[in-house]
């Protein structure tokens, strides 16, 4: 694994995250990838279809009252197996497990720097 930059954004939503109890938190630098859709993809999961939800909203809220950025666009919170944010530049992807086993995004984009950020518990 290499490490990449965290910056003010990304740290406000790795926050968001822990403030759910999201884990399993993954930052994909896409940055040096042609054809990329992001330059950033951070990754977590949560344990339950309320519990993505809740991890999403969370993150959309930070986001806004920190930052006052809104997402492009969202998909998925009606499953809510796996929750997709795009912030341009950076997306948010939350899974409940079995969704990210099945998808694979950090095998997808294997070529990419990934840095795992520890849980807290």
């Amino acid at each position: 694994m290499t490490e990449t930059s965290i910056n003010n954004t990304h740290e406000i939503i790795i926050d968001a995250i822990r403030d759910r109890k999201g884990h399993a938190i993954s930052i994909v630098d896409l940055s040096n990838i042609p054809g990329a859709s992001a330059s950033t993809f951070i990754i977590a999961e949560g344990s339950s279809n309320t519990q993505v939800a809740s991890i999403a909203d969370r993150i959309e809220e930070r986001l806004l009252k920190d930052l006052a950025l809104k997402p492009f666009n969202s998909d998925g919170f009606k499953n809510a197996e796996w929750i997709v944010l795009d912030y341009g530049d950076t997306w948010i992807h939350i899974f409940l497990h079995d969704a990210r086993v099945r998808y694979n995004l950090e095998g997808l984009w294997s070529d990419a720097p990934i840095t795992e950020i520890p849980d807290l518990d």
